[in-house]
């Protein structure tokens, strides 16, 4: 299994003047990448709940022989798992989380246990997430983007209609130094189906919050412009960067296009699912949903 070939045995604890931080992640059938996440989050957190969205490779026995609380619900949205994973956890100052395809980095774990000591005060501190792309037997760093993901307890209320995207509301914030490693994607095939189903999610929502319509032919040249060169993919990734921002710049095209489908009528039974909070049924119906276009 991937990560340092250990399992920590002892739990990060609350010490005098500190922070009582508790950790969670969502998972599936993720046996591969979960270990990893976990050392990460049982290190510094006095805490950890994993969160099964019913999987059935094993991913929830790993979960409880390293040390997490499992807890299982049918899946039904980012925003609902990530509620009823905080709802689980024991009363903390803060919450802590990772995607089960990420991982703290080596220096991360020291530098949240100091902040952990440091007596912190901000609503939500923001982490540099690495973005690590395999692409043609070829490892490179896509991007680096700063995500919240330290967050005092009573900020952090997700909503079941989050269905994809699920940011909380933007709040005072400062940056720590922690970084987070994210396997971002290992195929193009697989991230391009990726992108496609969280175009239609967030079309759905932006429909129903009348989010203004933008010209979809502009979004996917602007979006690789943005990853390759101000984000600086293309000098370490060469034309396979080239090729992966293609591909995920596909999403900011595709979600217009899909606004643009609901809003002539298109899709009512996405938008009514939708409207009648049946997620469950949404995320059923999305993977079937036909192209944009």
């Amino acid at each position: 299994m991937p990560g340092s070939g250990r399992w920590p045995c002892t739990r990060s604890r609350k010490g005098s003047g500190g922070v009582k931080l508790s950790g969670f992640v969502i998972h599936g059938n993720n046996q591969d990448t979960l270990p990893r996440c976990l050392e990460g989050l049982l290190s510094v957190c006095d805490e950890v709940v994993a969160l099964d969205s019913m999987s059935t490779d094993g991913s929830t026995e790993i979960a409880r022989r390293m040390g997490a609380r499992s807890v299982s619900m049918p899946w039904a949205g980012y925003g609902a798992a990530r509620a009823a994973a905080v709802t689980a956890l024991n009363n903390p100052d803060y919450v802590f989380f990772l995607d089960s395809d990420e991982y703290l980095e080596p220096e991360a774990i020291k530098a949240i246990l100091d902040w952990k000591a440091s007596k912190p005060h901000m609503p939500v501190y923001r982490l540099p997430r690495h973005d690590w792309a395999e692409v043609d037997g070829h490892r490179f760093l896509y991007r680096t983007e700063w995500r919240a993901r330290l967050i005092q307890r009573d900020a952090a209320v997700w909503r079941p209609d989050m269905i994809v995207h699920e940011a909380l509301p933007r709040m005072r914030s400062e940056r720590l130094h922690a970084p987070i490693g994210h396997r971002f994607t290992t195929s193009l095939s697989w991230r391009a189906a990726k992108e496609e189903r969280y175009a239609v999610l967030w079309a759905v929502m932006a429909f129903s919050a009348e989010r203004k319509l933008k010209p979809a032919w502009i979004q996917r040249p602007a979006h690789v412009l943005r990853d390759c060169l101000l984000h600086g993919a293309l000098w370490r990734g060469g034309l396979r960067a080239l090729k992966l921002a293609w591909v995920v710049a596909g999403y900011h095209a595709a979600k217009y296009r899909y606004l643009r489908e609901l809003r002539e009528g298109r899709h009512p039974e996405l938008l009514q699912a939708f409207q009648e909070q049946r997620y469950r049924e949404l995320f059923q119906k999305v993977r079937n949903a036909p192209p944009a276009g």
